[in-house]
């Protein structure tokens, strides 16, 4: 079982930055494949990006050159950095745990980011 908890959302002038963080429990967070995932108002959830257990990633396209996405082992933590913010970046970003051989998922209740113009 693994519990995570997302951290980092706010309101956020157009062309600003941001950085989310997701705090995950347990020993073997290293074994799992963390994700961002955005679900903006009235729309379908949508994945931002993921980080594998190795450290490779991957961007949406929308988001790729100015979100980058990381993450700590040691401290159970991932990251989304997120600039040049845009109002379409406006949504709930919900962290996402991946276990890709139980294929297990765990998600967090998610963080409001808003992007005004």
């Amino acid at each position: 079982q693994v519990q995570v908890a997302e951290s980092g959302g706010g309101l956020v002038q157009l062309g600003g930055s941001l950085t989310l963080s997701c705090a995950a429990s347990g020993r073997i967070f290293n074994r799992y494949t963390m994700a961002w995932y955005r679900q903006a108002l009235g729309k379908q959830r949508e994945l931002v990006a993921t980080v594998t257990e190795d450290g490779r990633t991957y961007l949406a396209d929308s988001v790729r050159g100015r979100f980058t996405i990381s993450r700590d082992n040691a401290k159970n933590t991932v990251y989304l950095q997120m600039n040049s913010l845009k109002p379409d970046d406006t949504a709930v970003y919900f962290c996402n745990a991946h276990h890709p051989l139980l294929n297990q998922d765990f998600w967090g209740q998610g963080t409001q980011v808003a992007v005004s113009s």
